[in-house]
């Protein structure tokens, strides 16, 4: 279980103000269709994490516990850095739509997520925890709490939202993660 609310917690965080929550505004705005937007991000977090999680494992499994107990933990700690540098939506824009709304969002989302933090998470993720399955649906859960708000909220949400204070919160759970894994605290890995 801990894997599973960690997983949602560092995602659903780390999220708020990044690219994707972005794309997801910009795909609600332009298509004004919400539940094909839901379920394409849902589509493409879930094959995308799946994949990170895979990764994770691999990970997991080729190296020594101690070499993964360093990696692992100066990733969370590179995560925390990286979380104080809010993403702009630069160049990802809405897939062709003769995609649809669900087969456009599936494609910006997956292509979105590629190398992004939260992927790059749900990678460390899998490879501090056993439980991959766990992790893979924390990070989707995380990612749905953060994007489908902005999907039915828009511009609203992210007027109203403290973006540095959300990321300040994110950087030092990940600073957190990252110590107590480098200290091996409770044995975690």
């Amino acid at each position: 279980m801990e894997a599973f609310l960690v997983s949602t917690g560092v995602v659903a965080l780390g999220e708020i103000g990044d690219k994707t929550q972005l794309l997801a505004i910009v795909l609600a705005s332009r298509f004004r269709r919400p539940w094909p937007i839901v379920l394409g991000i849902l589509v493409a977090t879930l094959a995308n994490h799946a994949l990170a999680g895979l990764g994770g494992q691999w990970v997991a499994t080729t190296l020594s516990p101690e070499t993964l107990r360093w990696i692992v933990g100066l990733s969370f700690l590179a995560m925390a850095a990286w979380m104080l540098v809010p993403d702009q939506l630069d160049d990802i824009a809405p897939a062709a739509t003769r995609l649809g709304v669900f087969g456009a969002t599936v494609l910006a989302f997956f292509l979105a997520e590629m190398g992004d933090k939260t992927q790059i998470a749900t990678v460390a993720l899998a490879a501090r925890y056993i439980d991959v399955v766990a992790v893979v649906l924390g990070t989707t859960l995380g990612m749905m709490l953060a994007n489908v708000p902005a999907v039915f909220l828009g511009e609203r949400i992210t007027r109203r939202v403290p973006m540095r204070v959300v990321h300040g919160i994110a950087a030092v759970i990940f600073v957190a993660l990252g110590l107590l894994t480098l200290l091996n605290v409770g044995g975690l890995l």
